[in-house]
């Protein structure tokens, strides 16, 4: 049963938005769904919005299935038996559209001719923070640039700006960097809907107005995928790229703080332990991490290079030096398992080791697979929490673990979407 505070502040934000003169996309697909598969321009809408194969859409309570098949499809939501979804036209494309729960994650699977299509997903029950709201100022998106690394002997990768309403270009900002930040720039179109999130936020006053830095995976000039060295390796090599390449061409855009108490790195995936990468090995440049279904495994673990990969962290965690950081957290029971290791296994591994040397930290544990959906769900609590109480007076702060967690004990996981270690 939702929340009926939950229910009211859903419904006002988006009757909000509706008042508004321009309809937002995924209402409008939405809108034109709820009158059927026959309904005029849904194939053209599907095809602009989401893709010409179709995708999900959540707008409030109302969720969207559409996948492309010759064959008849059905869908399993929620581990449920399979239920029927209806042509769109007379195309390929199948839809369900279901009236849903916010504020979790659900699961789907989709079948034809009695056989799975693709891999079970998951998507987002999003909660009010996630849409946007009449009156609250928008933040302004750069258009795309590219670096080329030295560092990474003329690899190419673009980036973009974000700067959040507040920011001026002349006074330094906090800023956060983003992994694969091609997945974030199509604002409420992309899962995480980052934009809309943080300008909600700085409305609020929750976080400070700041520039986010989404920078995509570089491709070498041969055109081979530099992500994984680039994510998943063990040094400092990424941590310089950012600091000695990346961000003295952002500060040609906007000024920067320059102290790793006002400076956060997220990603997902090989991205999430990219980014408690970058902040381990510096933390006074970057003392914030958000890190979501983080690849704390063996991806990059080279033994006869002398290289380590990601699944030494537990370990690191509780044998070096701590580090002045405070870590966001999350992953989900249903995550990857390969020859390079358990990503639920990993990631509780290195809550525990956080846990143990009692580093500022929280882990999240759901039910979702390797994607967005739980990230996409906690963006506004994790945000929140990642940057609670900051100062823009102050240019460092002894991060230390709330009390409450240090009463939890070590080996307690709910898979939950509200409870934590």
């Amino acid at each position: 049963m939702i929340r009926p505070k939950l229910n009211r502040l859903m419904v006002a934000g988006l009757l909000a938005v509706c008042a508004t003169a321009q309809p937002h996309p995924l209402d409008s697909l939405i809108e034109a769904a709820r009158k059927g598969p026959a309904s005029p321009g849904l194939q053209e809408l599907i095809a602009k919005t989401l893709t010409a194969k179709g995708s999900t859409a959540v707008w409030g309570q109302d969720f969207l299935f559409v996948m492309a098949s010759d064959d008849a499809v059905t869908v399993s939501i929620d581990g449920q038996p399979a239920v029927g979804m209806a042509r769109i036209g007379g195309s390929n494309l199948w839809m369900r559209l279901e009236k849903m729960r916010t504020g979790v994650t659900h699961s789907y699977q989709y079948y034809a001719a009695g056989k799975a299509l693709g891999a079970r997903a998951d998507l987002t029950g999003y909660n009010p923070d996630s849409y946007p709201k009449a009156g609250v100022p928008q933040g302004k998106l750069s258009e795309k640039h590219t670096i080329v690394s030295r560092l990474y002997n003329g690899m190419k990768a673009d980036w973009w700006v974000y700067a959040a309403p507040g920011v001026d270009a002349n006074v330094p900002a906090p800023l956060m960097v983003w992994q694969d930040g091609q997945t974030l720039i199509a604002g409420d179109l992309s899962r995480m809907r980052l934009f809309t999130v943080t300008e909600n936020l700085v409305a609020q006053k929750l976080i400070p107005p700041m520039v986010h830095v989404m920078i995509s995976p570089g491709f070498t000039a041969a055109g081979k995928a530099m992500r994984s060295i680039e994510y998943d390796t063990v040094t400092d090599l990424y941590a310089r790229f950012l600091m000695e390449e990346l961000l003295p061409e952002v500060e040609k855009i906007y000024k920067l703080r320059q102290d790793g108490y006002s400076r956060g790195i997220g990603g997902e995936s090989s991205g999430g332990i990219c980014s408690f990468n970058v902040a381990w090995f510096m933390p006074e440049k970057f003392a914030r991490v958000h890190s979501t279904i983080g690849s704390y495994t063996s991806i990059q673990w080279r033994p006869q290079e002398k290289l380590e990969g990601g699944n030494v962290y537990p370990f690191k965690v509780r044998k070096e030096d701590k580090r002045n950081i405070r870590v966001w957290m999350s992953d989900g029971a249903d995550d990857l398992e390969n020859n390079h290791g358990s990503w639920p296994l990993q990631n509780i591994e290195l809550a525990n080791s956080l846990k143990m040397r009692e580093y500022d930290y929280h882990f999240r544990f759901g039910h979702a697979a390797h994607n967005s959906s739980q990230s996409s769900l906690d963006l506004p609590e994790s945000l929140t929490w990642l940057w609670r109480g900051y100062d823009a007076s102050k240019s460092t702060e002894n991060f230390t673990m709330d009390a409450a967690e240090k009463d939890k004990p070590y080996y307690r996981v709910t898979i939950s979407n509200r409870d934590s270690w």
